[in-house]
């Protein structure tokens, strides 16, 4: 009977050591953001259909292949920067290489070096690491996927970002908080939003969040959804598709508004 007591208690403290998501929307310098926290365990990536290898694209799709498998979408965003459907950095699934790291130099945001990859490996590690400096270390991730610019790297913003810019646009990242968990952030649209921020806007909110590394992962095209209700309404076409489902995670509560 004790042996089976301590089995309990160890079952309840591994699972107060998964964290509960939260979901909020906040505002900073003027610029209303939606952000979603939750913990690296629970993140699930997609790109392909595994039957037909194409491309997925649309949150729909993923919606259809979790449900498939008894689960229900809590969280879904929007990955890394892609061309047609095909991403141009590394993307990694279920350990599985499906797009190699790219080091290559270019034009458009992905390119503005230094740019990072984003992974979590099979204990729940997560991390944000410049590209060249993730291509020298030994990680094998369970997931990861490769965007740019890097918004903040070790607690320092981009150094080609100037604060003073007047590209004020939409834009989705990813950063991770002191405590481990995963921040998902992206700018509210539409008549919600008073004004578009900078680069630097964005990696300075990043900061305000406690996040000493960050990653852009996207702009104009950029989508969230919480807690949909029914089927996801589609809208951009995308490439990496970032998710969290019950099977991992209670739904959670809507919203918090912060002050």
């Amino acid at each position: 009977m004790k042996c089976l007591y301590f089995i309990f208690i160890l079952f309840i403290l591994s699972q107060a050591s998964i964290f509960a998501d939260e979901y909020k929307e906040t505002t900073f310098k003027d610029t209303n953001y939606r952000i979603y926290i939750t913990d690296p365990l629970k993140i699930e990536l997609y790109w392909k259909d595994k039957k037909t290898e194409k491309p997925l694209q649309r949150f729909s799709k993923v919606q259809a292949i979790i449900e498939a498998g008894g689960r229900k979408v809590v969280f879904m965003m929007n990955g890394g920067i892609f061309d047609q459907g095909n991403l141009l950095g590394l993307h990694i699934e279920d350990g599985a290489i499906l797009n190699p790291l790219n080091l290559k130099d270019g034009d458009g945001n992905f390119y503005l070096k230094p740019n990072g990859v984003f992974f979590v490996d099979s204990d729940g590690k997560a991390g944000i690491m410049e590209s060249n400096e993730y291509s020298k270390s030994n990680i094998q991730p369970k997931i990861a996927l490769q965007s740019g610019p890097l918004l903040v790297q070790n607690g320092k913003i981009h150094p080609k970002f100037d604060p003073a810019s007047k590209n004020h646009k939409h834009r989705n990242g990813v950063g991770i908080g002191k405590d481990g968990k995963i921040v998902f952030a992206i700018t509210e649209t539409g008549e919600k939003q008073k004004k578009f921020p900078s680069l630097y806007d964005f990696s300075e909110f990043f900061l305000s969040l406690g996040c000493d590394n960050a990653l852009f992962l996207d702009g104009d095209l950029s989508m969230m959804v919480v807690n949909p209700e029914g089927k996801i309404k589609d809208g951009n076409l995308l490439g990496a598709i970032i998710a969290v489902s019950e099977k991992n995670a209670k739904k959670v509560e809507e919203p918090d508004k912060a002050p």
